[in-house]
């Protein structure tokens, strides 16, 4: 079975074409990207083992580079013919518990979400609109979430300390996010240790612009940093993640800010500390000569511990942690500094494995540490088309 993953950012469109035998991801046939959607769009498609195609394309919004993708897959005889599409969708709600198969109820309800994700869950809903007329009916399509892995948080761990009344009235909760790439982080963890998913009790950590925590036991989520929205949690590359409530009343009375949400996703974090960049590899670069770089770094990190901590608590121990995501996956630095200080529980990084390991897979920790740290590049896309494979069979 031929499944296209579509999986749409706020201005990104990047897809996968994977080949699926009972439900396993077989092999890579394709990928890309189109990024900069709505202005200077640019694309780099690759067909697996040949030199990836890049240049500029007309893009102003996600139809129209769904449509340039499945055109251009179309043009090679071998990848044209799709036997399903699955689409990432950010936001589920609590109406989505899991994959399903979109139809015009599916897509109704989509709608009804946006408020919950407004820069994500209308892109998506046009790359499904968009699939759907290109390919017609006849290719079913598959919406799979990011919050869908999270419905097992116990309510304990999922509901604020609010008025209980108004908690269900606007369906006010811990969703939480990235919950393909940690269920990604959980499954390859278990290929690549022999552990059955009983057996998988773990923390992921995964880190890029935006990051969570998670805490799985028995390859189930138990918790995790991101909340309500995507901003609750860890110290992001614009998000400030967890403060303390008042201040966003505080802000509105004494600087008269009417758009605090803006302010606290979009200029704050490792932005907002250092004053120079959101990127954590440019912040690295001054490290050393620059105390705002290097204090965004430190809360950073700190933070991190934090929930490393906490979550090992919530597990009662656990056998592994797992970076993924783009600064979990490439920079040794933030590893060994999240990790540092963690040798009372087992934890012990084997400092050549951690430097080695950037964007590679494998164990960074010592032979004899009992707590095994791993880094496990995500991949969203192979959930999806696992998840995509299974309902369609």
């Amino acid at each position: 079975m031929k499944v296209l993953v579509l999986n749409c950012g706020s201005s990104t469109l990047k897809f996968q074409l994977i080949q699926t035998r009972g439900g396993a991801v077989e092999r890579k046939l394709a990928r890309g990207v189109v990024d900069r959607i709505g202005g200077e769009s640019s694309y780099k498609f690759e067909i697996v083992g040949e030199p990836p195609l890049e240049g500029k394309i007309a893009a102003e919004n996600h139809e129209a580079a769904t449509v340039k993708v499945i055109g251009w897959l179309s043009s090679h005889p071998d990848l044209g013919s799709v036997d399903g599409v699955g689409h990432r969708v950010v936001h589920g709600g609590d109406k989505f518990k899991s994959a399903v198969r979109v139809d015009e109820n599916v897509i109704k309800i989509l709608d009804s979400l946006c408020d919950l994700a407004p820069l994500h869950n209308p892109s998506s809903i046009s790359g499904i609109h968009a699939a759907r007329k290109v390919l017609g009916p006849a290719v079913p399509m598959i919406a799979a979430f990011d919050t869908s892995f999270h419905q097992t948080i116990p309510e304990r761990a999922a509901i604020y300390a609010l008025p209980y009344e108004l908690s269900k009235k606007h369906h006010l909760r811990r969703y939480g996010f990235h919950g393909l790439a940690h269920q990604y982080s959980a499954m390859r963890y278990g290929e690549l240790t022999g552990k059955k998913a009983d057996q998988i009790n773990i923390v992921t950590l995964h880190l890029g612009n935006g990051c969570s925590a998670c805490a799985i036991r028995n390859s189930t989520s138990i918790d995790t940093s991101m909340g309500f929205t995507p901003l609750e949690g860890l110290v992001m590359g614009t998000r400030s993640g967890d403060l303390d409530p008042a201040l966003v009343a505080h802000l509105a009375r004494h600087e008269g800010i009417d758009e605090v949400e803006n302010l606290l996703n979009t200029v704050s974090g490792l932005i907002g500390i250092s004053g120079i960049s959101s990127d954590m590899r440019e912040l690295i670069a001054v490290y050393k000569e620059n105390p705002r770089a290097r204090l965004a770094i430190d809360v950073f990190c700190y933070r991190a511990r934090k929930y490393l901590g906490a979550y090992l608590a919530a597990l009662q121990g656990a056998d592994a942690v797992i970076f993924s995501g783009g600064i979990g996956e490439h920079l040794p630095l933030i590893r060994k500094e999240i990790c540092g200080g963690m040798e009372w529980c087992g934890l012990i990084l084997d400092e050549g494995q951690n430097e080695s390991a950037t964007g590679t897979e494998g164990r960074i920790s010592t032979a004899e540490a009992r707590i095994q740290v791993f880094v496990i590049p995500s991949d969203e896309e192979a959930v999806i088309a696992r998840q995509t494979a299974m309902l369609l069979q």
